[in-house]
């Protein structure tokens, strides 16, 4: 006698993904709420607002925050220069990340 076949059951997660409120995300990053509120409406951080207009920050943005704070405290930059200077090493980052692509398809160097 033949066992069942198995079949691929579908799970799903009627949760989503884990998310803080402002006053716990304030106190992980060891800022004031206040200057998380700043953060946001500079666009530093992009949380998610409920229905109720609560902010919703995801757990990765506290990385966010220490690169803003590091940059903020080791240049003596303003929150506004801050973001201008992320916005740079992140278009850096993605130019990187295409000529490393583009080297691995042709087999070069991606320096040339």
């Amino acid at each position: 006698m033949r066992a069942p076949a198995k079949t691929k059951t579908r799970r799903y997660s009627l949760v989503g993904p884990p998310r803080l409120d402002l006053e716990s995300f304030a106190d992980l990053a060891g800022l004031h709420p206040d200057l998380v509120r700043r953060l946001v409406a500079l666009g530093l951080l992009e949380p998610d607002r409920d229905a109720a207009g609560q902010l919703w920050f995801a757990p990765e943005q506290l990385a966010e925050v220490a690169r803003i704070e590091r940059l903020r405290a080791g240049f003596s930059l303003n929150y506004a220069a801050v973001g201008l200077v992320c916005d740079l090493l992140d278009r850096i980052a993605d130019l990187e990340a295409a000529l490393r692509r583009r080297s691995r398809r042709t087999g070069g160097s991606p320096w040339t």
